[in-house]
């Protein structure tokens, strides 16, 4: 699986549940390589049927598709993994459920050592952010675009930045070091959703070809 790109964060909070399946579709469509399922209700026939809408459409484009630290949801909906905080189940635990094959990545915020110990762990991908101001997560430490460039020289696992960005932002990003960009509302929030991803790609495509 390619671990570099677009990565989509589908919110369902920011989405509305009629354009669910459309909006993670055009995203896809545009050029994501990956999509997260993230919710945070109790809604479970609802988190259930949007999570393997994700799952399938991610397979039928062949992307990843990741649900936001709940390993029983990804266990049920076939997912190709999760991404875990701080605060969510260890990783340890979700490689014991999910398998070997399963991709795990691990929110680091502004923590070096805390994607060191990941990585040691047996970590896919970590995520470092807010990388820029977020409108998801005002609150959210800062983690410097210099970060992403340490981790990327010190770490032999794909590195990803989430918090704020931006299609004008992803050269930036791309060229401090990350391997993913993940997005949310500037991605599903634009009124093109297909145009917006593909402009991430197309950013992704030309410092790849710079290499």
């Amino acid at each position: 699986m390619m671990l570099r790109g677009l990565y989509a964060i589908a919110d369902s909070g920011r989405i509305f549940e009629a354009d669910f399946a459309a909006a993670v579709d055009a995203a896809l469509a545009g050029g994501a390589v990956m999509v997260q399922y993230r919710d945070k209700g109790d809604d479970r026939v609802r988190r259930a049927r949007q999570a393997g809408t994700v799952v399938r459409l991610c397979r039928a484009y062949g992307a990843t598709a990741i649900v936001n630290d709940d390993l029983g949801l990804a266990a049920t909906v076939g997912a190709h993994g999760v991404h875990i905080g701080r605060d969510d189940a260890s990783l340890d635990a979700v490689r014991a459920r999910l398998g070997a094959s399963a991709v795990i990545g691990v929110s680091c915020y502004n923590e070096i050592g805390r994607a060191r110990d990941a990585v040691a762990r047996g970590a896919d991908y970590v995520a470092f952010g807010s990388v820029y101001p977020s409108p998801t997560k005002p609150a959210a430490v800062h983690a410097p675009l210099t970060l992403l460039g340490r981790a990327r020289a010190e770490l032999d696992v794909p590195i990803c930045a989430i918090g704020g960005i931006t299609a004008e932002r992803a050269a930036e990003v791309i060229a401090a070091g990350a391997d993913l960009a993940a997005v949310i509302d500037d991605l599903f929030s634009a009124a093109d959703i297909r145009s917006r991803a593909r402009m991430y790609a197309d950013a992704f495509a030309r410092a790849d070809a710079t290499l």
